[in-house]
């Protein structure tokens, strides 16, 4: 036993994992005693709350760096320089309080350290109110609060990645301004939103983790279990994130300044043929297909082919990227008013020409006693997100032919680089777009909390959220761009929302049993409106969007507008006997406004959860090797709403016909309704061992959970006769089953050296257990019973086919050079028949791994991430040559006679079955890596600060993966994974945020934290 603990602890001293004889009682304080010690020594023993001497301990002389650690026996012995006034020692060890021990004339004390139970008592946020962590019986998790500091990242989601168990988080792309998608514990819907949901400070956020800035943040928790996330009911099926803010807290004033500032490159794996290799890959097209047509395609190639003239259109797209973050702050308060306001300025300019995002933001918390039993407080949020500008177009860079043109004679851009090809644009015309793109959000909340006097521990408070979230987008393209008419767009959206919480609680201790009791009633309210207007035929360019009106030919105009209301009761108990036995009970009733007439509105999720901390138990009191062992069980079901309002109902579309001879508006049948719908529901079990070791040096979690989400939202095909093909209907179920362990280990701790890692790993299974349109596979949907979702169902690829084989009896018509396929059911021809199941798009599992170093006032952090057994479709693969006239990356190669390429197939294969070349996805990340400095405390008290720190801070330092293309992680989104690029406008620009053909970003940046 002793040796597997060491093995965990890495170089954590044997002594520590032995217990030691029980010493006689020592004084709670330090003492002198009569043993003299040398002049300028100080010795001593430091002990345990059963009064058996520390090993390991670290004893420092305040102020400076000089230290020791104690032995095996918990003695020690410290110089004291000459000349120190009042020398203060500071004796700390993890699981054990921090002393502060005046030496004064002694020199030898002995000190006792009491337990620290900061863990145990720790408060933490889990909705709807705090609870120690020790009484908590559900899955609540908080992320680590470096994760969201001295990080070069856009957004909360990012610092997330792979710091939690369970907890996946796919970055949207380097585009800058792109958000990342979250998933908690799997996938659990085919067509409904799988996000989680929103709080932040106690009240749901109608916008989105890149609103906001992460110095803003005190801490967030992940609701992962039924018995957390019943309490929001009908959104909580996706499982919660509780952000809280920073308040301000009694004292002076304090201000502090957070920021940093770096560079930004590319991650190069991909890179077009230069010209002599297109010239090369042409020229063996041309001899694949038995034709003969020069050395380049086009007949404007040719005289920069001759001349020897090569353009790197990869080169010309690229810009130096930049990131940088400033955020000040100033906080404080007295006993009565409390406050915290923050302002932040976040630029981030993109790798490739036009792409950049800004973000400003202001935050105000303000909290006031107005009484002894009346509390109010109100918090103001603004934040504008700026994405405009014309874009350099990747996917035409990495196609575009290197003897193409890149500017007219007049200096302007060509439009089409390759005359007389006309397909393929200049990548660089995107630039001369203009583009804006807005977001603004602006959110207040207040609050108003009594506490009568007359009966202790009874609370009601009123919360109130109001949120106002607006879109502008609009573009115009002119004649530079290619339009010779002149095309402008113009789109605006308003979301307003508003909630309202009546929230009543009462807490009592009687003597060693603890009950709280807290009800909610709610109401929420978002709507929805959006107009757009697209004109074209403009006499000019001056104008563009500014006067839409002035296109000649008529504007197309069009408007939406929706609403959905949300009415929810919830109450909940928790109860607790002398901090062993643990009890929860939720249960919460939403209405939605978005389900049918037929339907029930309204609907019970109900939650129970139970807690044992064993180790509170008298048999293990005693125990010098376990400290916390804690075991939890919980059971409830949650929702998902799943539908946008008016889905329920028959709506209709508009349709230009003629009559009589003029041109007339109708409505025409457009989907079918169904009333009876109702909300998907998630009913799961959570089972969960928490456990601290050796003084708490090795603490973590182990936890299994399994998942059912029934009454999918799926499409059912009805008779085309009824006027439809499908209807939208509760069908189908899926399964999600995992495995989570988090494990924190401080390995080493010395008196100026420490060493501790983070280690977080979790498995999901998930499995569509039914469909209930279909009691078989749905291939065309991609939908497999028993299989997981995002499936991969495709030919099964053994090699190439060479010249001198014979492929008739296996796939007659195949030619050297043709993919080489797998008959599976052995008919001697390779037919739909022979695709099978292969993969998923969903990790087998994913992990992340922290190591913090720290020396003296130095500190190191190497966190690494990764995820496994991924199986993605790659579109990098699968170009489509398009008569030899598309470059191609190198990295992708093709067969030709002489390299009998196994693997990649001849220039002249046509891909007629649609195959899409999947491929292993799975990678482990250097996520970042991170070197902080903070000044000593003696010298910021002579500089009159707070404390100064500064760093360097590295991110996406380098992958290990076998994928051919810019990231394995773009794109490894639920679907068919396809990536496909059968046609170039799935190449596409990829300005959305969500193209996975965009590159990954490398940064570095240098960060200053200054508090006064």
């Amino acid at each position: 036993m002793q040796a597997k603990l060491l093995l965990l602890c890495g170089a954590l001293p044997l002594a520590a994992l032995q217990p030691t004889a029980s010493r006689a009682e020592a004084p709670l304080a330090a003492h002198g005693l009569a043993a003299p010690a040398a002049e300028g020594t100080i010795s001593g023993t430091v002990l345990d709350e059963k009064g058996a001497g520390l090993p390991g301990v670290t004893v420092v002389l305040k102020g400076t760096t000089t230290g020791t650690s104690t032995d095996g026996n918990g003695g020690f012995t410290l110089a004291i320089p000459e000349g120190t006034a009042s020398p203060t020692l500071v004796i700390s060890f993890v699981g054990y309080v921090k002393q502060e021990i005046v030496v004064g004339s002694q020199t030898k004390i002995t000190v006792k350290l009491a337990p620290d139970t900061q863990d145990l008592s720790e408060v933490v946020v889990v909705g709807y109110g705090t609870q120690k962590r020790s009484d908590v019986t559900g899955s609540v998790v908080s992320v680590p609060q470096d994760r969201l500091e001295k990080l070069p990242v856009a957004n909360v989601a990012q610092a997330l990645q792979g710091a939690v168990a369970g907890v996946q988080v796919t970055s949207g792309s380097g585009v800058p301004g792109s958000q990342s998608s979250i998933q908690i514990r799997g996938v659990r819907s085919i067509t409904a939103n799988t996000d989680p949901y929103l709080i932040v400070d106690g009240l749901p956020f109608a916008g989105n983790l890149n609103d906001i800035n992460t110095n803003d943040i005190a801490s967030i928790e992940i609701l992962k279990d039924a018995s957390s996330t019943a309490i929001y009911g009908t959104k909580g099926s996706n499982g919660v994130i509780l952000v809280t803010t920073k308040r301000g807290k009694t004292g002076k004033p304090q201000i502090r300044y957070a920021g940093y500032a770096g560079p930004e490159y590319m991650v190069d794996k991909l890179h077009p043929l230069n010209g002599p290799e297109f010239a090369a890959k042409y020229e063996e097209f041309t001899r694949q297909r038995g034709i003969t047509f020069g050395h380049v395609p086009n007949l404007s190639e040719v005289d920069n082919y001759n001349a020897g003239r090569t353009v790197d259109w990869m080169d010309l797209i690229k810009q130096q990227g930049f990131i940088q973050d400033h955020n000040v702050s100033i906080s404080g308060g007295n006993d009565d008013v409390k406050y915290f306001v923050s302002g932040d300025y976040f630029k981030q300019q993109g790798i490739i020409k036009g792409y950049q995002y800004q973000r400003i933001s202001f935050r105000t918390n303000i909290d006031a006693n107005l009484t002894n039993w009346l509390r109010v407080g109100t918090s103001a949020f603004y934040a504008n997100n700026d994405d405009g500008g014309g874009r350099a177009n990747l996917s035409s860079a990495q196609i575009a032919s290197p003897y193409g043109n890149v500017y007219n004679p007049d200096g302007t851009y060509t439009i089409f680089p390759q005359q007389p090809e006309q397909l393929f644009n200049n990548p660089l015309i995107g630039t001369t777009t203009t583009r804006e793109s807005r977001v603004n959000q602006l959110t207040g909340t207040g609050y108003l909390e009594v506490a009568p006097t007359f009966l202790s521990g009874l609370k009601y408070r009123l919360n109130v959220t109001y949120g106002y979230r607006t879109y502008r987008f609009a573009s115009y393209v002119g004649r530079q761009g290619g339009d010779l008419r002149g095309s402008a767009a113009l789109v605006n959206e308003e979301r307003p929302n508003y909630t309202v919480e009546n929230v009543l609680s009462y807490n009592k201790d009687i003597d060693k049993h603890h009950v709280d009791v807290t009800l909610v009633q709610s109401a929420q309210q978002n709507k929805y409106f959006t107009t757009t207007e697209n004109a074209s035929g403009f006499i000019n360019d001056q104008i563009g969007f500014n006067s839409i009106g002035s296109g000649s030919n008529t504007p197309t105009l069009g408007s939406y507008s929706e609403m959905r209301r949300l009415e929810s009761q919830m109450a909940r108990v928790n109860y607790s006997y002398d901090s062993r036995y643990l009890f929860t009970a939720t249960a919460r009733r939403d209405g939605s406004s978005v389900f049918g007439a037929n339907a029930d509105k309204y609907a019970v999720f109900p939650s129970v959860a139970v807690g044992w901390n064993v180790a509170n138990e008298a048999f293990l009191k005693d125990n010098s090797i376990l400290n916390v062992l804690k075991l939890r069980f919980s059971y409830g079901t949650t929702g998902n709403e799943g539908i946008n309002p008016y889905q329920t109902i028959t709506g209709g579309a508009l349709l230009n016909y003629a009559y009589g001879g003029v041109s007339a508006v109708g409505v025409r049948a457009n989907n079918i309704g169904n009333a009876n719908l109702k909300w998907e529901q998630t009913t799961s079990a959570n089972y969960a061992i928490d456990f601290g070791l050796l003084k708490n040096r090795i603490t973590g979690s182990l936890e299994y959970y399994d998942a059912t989400t029934k009454d999918l939202l799926l499409a059912r095909q009805i008779p085309v006769i009824s006027g439809y093909t499908s209807i939208l209907d509760n069908i189908g179920r899926v399964q999600n089953k995992g495995i989570e362990l988090t494990l924190n280990t401080v390995n080493i701790q010395k008196a100026d050296f420490s060493w501790s890692s983070a280690f977080n790993i979790s498995a999901n299974r998930n499995r569509l257990l039914e469909l209930g349109y279909t009691s078989t596979d749905d291939i065309g949907n991609r939908r497999f019973l028993g299989r997981p979702l995002g499936a991969i169902y495709d030919y099964r690829k053994i090699g190439v086919w060479q010249v001198g084989e014979d492929p008739s009896q296996q796939d007659p018509g195949a030619k050297p050079g043709d993919l080489k396929f797998a008959d599976l059911n052995g008919d001697k021809k390779i037919d739909t028949a022979d695709r099978e199941y292969q993969g998923s798009t969903l990790p087998d599992y994913t992990a992340g791994l922290t190591n913090t170093f720290t020396y003296k006032g130095l500190s190191l952090r190497v966190f690494l991430q990764t995820a496994q057994g991924i199986l993605k479709n790659n579109g990098i693969l699968n170009f489509v040559d398009l008569g030899g006239r598309l470059n191609t990356p190198q990295e992708v190669g093709y067969w030709t006679p002489q390299n009998a390429s196994q693997d990649r197939p001849g220039l002249n294969f046509y891909n007629n079955r649609g195959y899409q070349y999947p491929s292993n996805a799975s990678y482990t990340r250097l996520k970042d890596v991170t070197l902080s400095y903070s000044l000593p405390t003696s010298l910021t008290e002579r500089l009159k600060m707070g404390g100064v720190s500064v760093y360097v801070s590295g991110r996406n330092l380098y992958t290990w993966t076998k994928w051919v293309g810019w990231d394995p992680e773009q794109g490894y989104t639920l679907g068919n994974g396809s990536g496909n690029v059968d046609n170039l406008t799935t190449l596409g620009n990829p300005g959305t945020g969500s193209n996975p053909n965009f590159p990954q970003l490398r940064t570095f940046v240098f960060g200053l934290n200054l508090t006064l």
